[in-house]
Parts: structure tokens; sequence; C-alpha cells
């Protein structure tokens, strides 16, 4: 077999290439980003406390399952879906882990967006180097196998989307209860932010490669009588949201995060919550 570096094909080793632009900028950034967020809704899952001030519930928490009721800035009783925390789950928790109602939620909408199709492709080159850019040279050796091993779990991705639903359902009706404040009627900076959140994922998950297949896949004839109208119309949406599924992905990705920091500082005193209810 003749060798590529001799006919101007691509070079060998580790990062080679011959692309003379800074294409390590794009996975960097990407990967510290990422990591960023990471790390702070990581923290912000252990603290278990300061995620509920007013009618304000941080993203991260909701829905709350059970609730702590000696943690700092915690919801009412009546807000957690099933009560206080039950000793049969005290007694089960591990020692080692702080005891917050994020742990309990979380996984779902993690498994939907760790395997989303963009984000396949950006840590797979920003953490792997699987590759880190077109033309450029990555670590993996051996045979290509793709998704048929390890990585099989990233099939999940389809039964996910059916919980990323149902947490924006849930969003928009904790964005709906925060414009309400001791039964009382009104708009704070707050009740916009958490409104803005769900508004952001569902444009995110809307514009997913799986529910683009699921409103419009599985057809022999899409444009015939049969699937037109409301299916086409629908799929047709989903594909305007698909083209900038990265600029979704990353704009609901910080503003989750930013809505849970300003629950936070407002519960801790920090920032001052502008509202018509005094």
């Amino acid at each position: 077999m003749t060798d590529v570096k001799t006919t101007g094909g691509h070079v060998t080793g580790f990062l080679a290439t011959h692309r003379k632009d800074r294409w390590w900028i794009e996975p960097l950034l990407t990967g510290l980003g990422f990591a960023t967020f990471v790390v702070y809704s990581t923290w912000a899952a252990f603290q278990g406390a300061h995620y509920f001030v007013g009618s304000y519930l941080s993203p991260f928490y909701s829905p709350v399952l059970f609730v702590d009721t000696s943690a700092i800035g915690s919801v009412p009783v009546e807000h957690a879906w099933f009560g206080v925390w039950p000793d049969w789950l005290r007694d089960v928790w591990p020692g080692w882990l702080t005891i917050s109602p994020a742990f309990l939620i979380l996984a779902g909408p993690m498994a939907f967006r760790g395997t989303c199709y963009y984000y396949r492709k950006f840590y797979y080159r920003a953490y792997f180097t699987s590759p880190p850019g077109c033309s450029v040279e990555g670590a993996r050796k051996g045979k290509y196998k793709g998704e048929t091993t390890l990585l099989l779990i990233q099939n999940l991705h389809r039964y996910t989307l059916y919980i990323a639903i149902a947490y924006i359902l849930v969003l928009y009706y904790d964005a709906y209860l925060a414009f309400f404040h001791q039964g009382k009627l009104g708009v704070g900076v707050g009740s916009i932010i958490l409104l803005i959140n769900p508004t952001l994922l569902a444009f995110y998950t809307l514009g997913c490669h799986s529910f683009r297949h699921l409103i419009g896949g599985q057809l022999n004839c899409f444009s015939c009588d049969a699937v037109s109208g409301m299916r086409q119309k629908g799929w047709k949406g989903a594909t305007g949201l698909n083209q900038r599924h990265m600029m979704w992905a990353w704009i609901s990705l910080v503003w989750v995060g930013f809505t849970d920091l300003y629950v936070r500082l407002v519960s801790m005193g920090i920032w001052e919550d502008f509202n018509t209810w005094g």
C-alpha cells in the first residue's frame, strides 16, 4: 500500500495534520465550557440548599420529590411531590453524599443531553480526540467499532427524549407558579428567567434528531396527502430548530445554569429580585 504521506494525503501521528488554521481552538473552548457547567452543576447539586425562594424553584431541583425541611432555602413541604425525606431513604443514602433532592432527578435530563448527537460530536473531539478535528489524526488506535460496544448506551437517546419532554412540562409549571407569591399574581425578574428557561430547553429538545424522526420518520411517502398537514408542519418546524441545534444546545445549557445561580443568590440575599410584590 502506498504511504499516504508521499501522495499528498493525511499525515500520520497524534494531532498531525496539514491544516494551517487554529483548528484546536473550537474543541478547546467547547471542552472547557462544558467542563465549567459540569463542575458548577455538580457543586450546586451537592449543596442541597438555597434552591428555592419566594415562588422560584431552581431547575436543578425540579421536580422536588422529597424535601429536607432542615435545609436552608428548601421548598415548603406541600411543594414536594412526596413530602418530607423518608427515614428509609435516609438509611440507604450513602454517608458521603449530601442529602439533596437534585440527586433524585438529574439523571434523566443529563442522560438526554449526554447522548445527544451534537454533544457526542463535541466530547468525542474535545475529550477523546476521536478525532479532535477534521483531517487531524486522533489518539484512537485499532479498528473502529462505533457504538456497538461500550458506547452502545448512546442509543438510549431516543428513549430519554420522552423524559426530556416531561421535564419541559414540569419546568413550565414551575414558571407558572413563579408568577404567584402568597396567592397574589405578579411578576418578577425571576419569573421571566424561569419562563425563558423551559422555552430554550424546548427549542433544543424539539430540534433533536430523535424528535424529528418521531414526527416525520417511518414514512414511505412524506409528501402524500395522508401525512401532510400538521405532521408535516411539525417536522418542518423541528427541522428549522435542528439547523441551529448547536446554538440552542449551548444557549439552553448556559441559561439553565444561570437560572439556578439566580435563584441561589436571591435565596442567599446576595441579589435582590425586582418584582411587583414588594
